[in-house]
């Protein structure tokens, strides 16, 4: 009972384990679309695109929210340019964009007077998150899981099969930026727990931790959430005890999760002989 009892006597863990839990249930909603869409190396830019945006932000003294979602939705917008104006494949594009903005981020560090820390950026702060930022992490959950649920259907049929959601009537289009820039915002509110370079591990493990377990949507949104909620406590607590990164551990425990999924689940598990068709 000390092991669960001890770390909620201090505020700043308090404060880690809700906003935690908070950030690993939006992150593991979106996740299941992030999983369906096959939109890894997508999460994966946006997340390391932010960084630019946090910087200026915090120059100009605005909400780096504000400066972060700016930056997401714009290298998004430069990879669908390059994409549409040249034959270089996606994934290419992908992995050009993301580095040329984290590289632009990493030297706006070095050159603008601040008082940025390089490390909170890269791995998150939640342990000494401020009263704004909780407030800013709030709103843009809030928000996202609002949208998500509204466009629950149509973002579930164009996930699966955006041709007949075209021919059905359904703005494919519309959904494909909303889903973008929900994607934007969901990283710009991990930043705070576990940076930029882990936020894409939350934006997708907890879906394919869910995707192994069941074949129906709406229970694998429930065990997402659930995996990646329990594993941002989990982490917080392993950080606490152990005395080490927090947004590491939270990784690592969803880490673990994703293996144990792997290896026992009840159909899809390795060790139950079942093999997946290709």
């Amino acid at each position: 009972m000390s092991w669960l009892l001890e770390p909620l006597s201090h505020a700043f863990m308090v404060k880690a384990l809700l906003v935690s839990a908070l950030v690993g249930g939006v992150c593991g909603l979106l996740s299941c679309y992030m999983t369906l869409k096959g939109w890894a190396l997508m999460g994966d830019a946006v997340s390391h695109a932010v960084m630019p945006g946090v910087v200026v932000a915090y120059a100009l003294g605005l909400p780096f929210s504000l400066g972060a979602f700016v930056f997401g939705v714009g290298s998004v917008a430069a990879i669908g340019f390059v994409k549409q104006k040249s034959r270089i494949k996606e994934d290419t594009v992908i992995g050009l964009v993301f580095t040329g903005f984290f590289a632009l981020g990493l030297v706006l560090v070095s050159k603008v007077r601040s008082n940025i820390d390089l490390t909170h950026i890269l791995f998150g702060n939640v342990l000494g998150i401020s009263s704004s930022d909780i407030q800013q992490t709030l709103l843009i959950s809030a928000l996202v899981i609002t949208l998500l649920l509204v466009f629950r259907r149509d973002l579930l049929l164009f996930c699966f099969d955006p041709t007949h959601a075209r021919s059905i009537g359904i703005n494919t289009g519309l959904l494909h930026y909303m889903l973008l820039s929900v994607l934007s915002l969901t990283a710009v509110a991990g930043l705070q727990t576990v940076g930029v370079i882990l936020v894409v591990a939350m934006l997708v493990t907890p879906g394919a931790t869910a995707y192994l377990l069941t074949d129906r949507f709406d229970r694998m949104t429930l065990l997402a959430i659930a995996s990646s909620v329990l594993s941002s406590l989990l982490g917080v607590y392993l950080s606490y005890w152990t005395d080490s990164s927090t947004a590491g551990c939270i990784v690592l425990a969803q880490t673990a999760l994703f293996l144990l999924a792997f290896l026992f689940a009840p159909r899809y598990g390795i060790l139950q002989g079942h093999q997946p068709q290709p």
